[in-house]
């Protein structure tokens, strides 16, 4: 199996609702963001996917999210914006035409706090 994976990074606030209903008092992060990409045979190119189209692709993503309040932005009003609930959300926009072997989206909120979200049952050879 191949894999390619592309990094980025954004700066946002968020404030989450716990288990037991209370919020967490609002507080920022610098959000690492991991593309991860993979598939088993190479295109006809020799690559999984070309890094400079993925990374522009999830910078683009990452730029609607950047300096945001997470809690009043469009794409996640309404929902707890959790680590995981963002790497959805991420994931949802990534996943478009040249992009189809995107496998996972891992995003780091804070140091040693990764949440990563993939599809279960996605083929490993998309394209």
């Amino acid at each position: 199996m191949y894999t390619v994976t592309v990094e980025a990074r954004f700066s946002a606030v968020h404030q989450v609702r716990l288990g037991d209903g209370t919020l967490e008092p609002p507080h920022g992060h610098d959000w690492l963001v991991r593309a991860c990409f993979s598939r088993s045979e190479l295109d006809e190119a020799g690559m999984v996917v070309d890094f400079s189209k993925a990374r522009s692709a999830l910078q683009s993503v990452l730029a609607r999210l950047d300096r945001a309040d997470l809690n009043s932005h469009e794409g996640l009003a309404g929902k707890n914006p959790t680590a995981e609930v963002v790497a959805r959300y991420i994931y949802d926009r990534m996943a478009e035409p040249g992009l189809s072997v995107l496998r996972r989206i891992e995003v780091t909120e804070a140091l040693g706090c990764v949440a990563a979200y993939g599809p279960v049952g996605l083929t490993e050879n998309a394209e």
